[in-house]
């Protein structure tokens, strides 16, 4: 197989409270390659949020190396992972992050002015997608005219926009009943394979992982089990 485009090498996250020290990550190591659709699954505290923070870039490992692209985003300032997030990352968030005094068109073509996107063409990729989502009607309604499940495109809508490399979701139907859970799980992991793009989801819950091609289960800051989606390959213990 070739070069994976995202690999983690040893990674740990250590948090002092007081005198303790807590493991969140304790050397996870994983490779996840190009199109791949994976799950990082497990109970809170399991780890799989802190690794996906890391993995994005918004939180620095205390050892271990991330390498997306044949970048070592560890090596990384600030200024320089921000720009690295702005140009190749997308987020869907569970608790849709919208922006309450902008309407879903404002909202979803709001990123792009920081990369120098004029108006014009902004608008016009913002309405593109919001109509791709189910939304064209809803374009001028601000997130306090739209429903959970509305505003979770409007936030996936933004996430796709500007055709990222990667799109990390976080408990991205934690909010949501089960039927709207379904469409936006249908929604999100459609756009990523039609697109060609990697998705990785953080979920407690196990009937994402049916959309997903892999699953990496996580206790304890370790990945315990890698499970391959069941109508492809068997599952992998981890030694």
């Amino acid at each position: 197989m070739n070069m994976p485009l995202i690999e983690t090498k040893n990674l740990h996250k250590v948090y002092k409270m007081g005198d303790e020290k807590i493991h969140a990550l304790d050397g996870v190591d994983l490779k996840i390659h190009k199109g791949e659709i994976v799950c990082l699954l497990g109970k809170s505290g399991s780890g799989k949020s802190t690794l996906l923070n890391a993995i994005a870039g918004l939180e620095k490992p205390t050892k271990g190396e991330i390498i997306i692209g044949g970048i070592h985003l560890e090596k990384l300032s600030e200024q320089q992972i921000t720009s690295f997030r702005r140009l190749n990352i997308g987020f869907v968030f569970q608790s849709y992050n919208l922006i309450p005094t902008l309407t879903a068109l404002e909202n979803v073509s709001i990123g792009m002015t920081f990369k120098g996107v004029d108006k014009k063409e902004r608008d016009k990729k913002a309405n593109k997608i919001l109509k791709a989502v189910g939304l064209g009607d809803r374009i001028h309604h601000k997130p306090s005219q739209l429903s959970g499940g509305q505003q979770q495109r409007v936030s996936i809508a933004r996430a796709f926009v500007d055709h990222p490399k990667i799109v990390f979701a976080d408990e991205p139907t934690g909010n949501l009943d089960t039927k709207t859970t379904l469409e936006i799980l249908e929604l999100i992991t459609g756009m990523a394979k039609d697109n060609g793009q990697t998705m990785i989801i953080v979920t407690h819950d196990e009937e994402v992982t049916d959309y997903a091609d892999r699953t990496f289960h996580m206790q304890d800051g370790k990945i315990s089990l890698i499970a391959h989606n069941k109508r492809r390959e068997e599952n992998e213990e981890i030694a």
